[in-house]
């Protein structure tokens, strides 16, 4: 009887040792889990479609992100925030906006929504209220890349080749640049005259990634923006697509960045 009662307490003291540690093995593991927000809704720009992302896309699903990449109409750029804000509807929580060149102006009215905590803003325009991207653009050199944009009767506008290959992702390979000459999205010249109704960037954190070799968005417009933001930035030695060129780079700070915006609260929902 003796025995049976010792043999029982010792299964006890054995039970209670293993949950304590399991207990402390879960504390842990929850402290060494990922923080922050883990929905990434990214944005492209003009003469662009969502494969912008192509390269940012798995290394940020393979840190444990959610991505949304937007396909703009690149009609007005009202329709491309409707399609924007669409993409961030659908997400089970908080939101952060990743926005490319024109995709900035995007991001900068869309990124009003309450849902999104954060904005990443990619060699981007990010005109302030009552700005557009053309009005912006105007105190600096007009980018390489404009002389080789091209109309046509309906009011798109379409670039070159020779633009794409010189202007525009100089730093791909050559196959790499006939893709995105193949597949850009001829964009309504409208959408570069519209302005900014309200700039989220005023009153949400914002993060950028300054392109040095940018021949479509000017650099020098690209440091004073991040500047006049407050934004956190790094600058690559990129042409007009470091998210192609650069991919690495560009998924970690967007990491890093969806780990600071997580910090930030949403507002009750109503």
């Amino acid at each position: 009887m003796k025995l049976s009662q010792a043999y029982r307490i010792a299964l006890i003291g054995i039970a209670g040792f293993l949950l304590t540690t399991v207990c402390q093995r879960g504390a842990v593991a929850q402290t060494k889990s990922p923080q922050g927000v883990r929905n990434i809704v990214m944005v492209h720009g003009a003469w662009a479609d969502g494969s912008s992302w192509s390269r940012v896309i798995p290394l940020l699903q393979a840190k444990g992100l959610h991505v949304v990449a937007v396909q703009n109409p690149l009609t007005s750029l009202a329709d491309d925030v409707a399609a924007t804000k669409r993409a961030i509807a659908s997400q089970d929580g908080p939101v952060l906006l990743v926005g490319h060149s024109y995709g900035g102006a995007v991001i900068t009215e869309a990124g009003n929504d309450p849902k999104v905590v954060g904005l990443v803003y990619v060699a981007a325009f990010a005109p302030s209220e009552g700005e557009s991207v053309s009005s912006e653009g105007k105190p600096f050199p007009p980018p390489p890349l404009f002389s080789e944009v091209r109309a046509d009767a309906n009011g798109f506008l379409t670039v070159t080749a020779k633009g794409i290959a010189e202007d525009f992702a100089q730093d791909l390979r050559d196959n790499e640049k006939q893709v995105l000459t193949a597949t850009q999205g001829a964009t309504a010249a409208a959408v570069f005259e519209a302005a900014i109704t309200t700039a989220a960037w005023k009153t949400k954190p914002s993060w950028f990634v300054i392109a040095s070799n940018d021949r479509a968005v000017a650099p020098e417009l690209e440091k004073a923006e991040a500047a006049a933001m407050k934004a956190t930035s790094i600058t690559i030695l990129s042409s007009h697509v470091p998210m192609l060129s650069h991919s690495k780079e560009v998924a970690d700070f967007i990491e890093r960045a969806a780990t600071k915006a997580g910090t930030r609260t949403l507002p009750p929902q109503q």
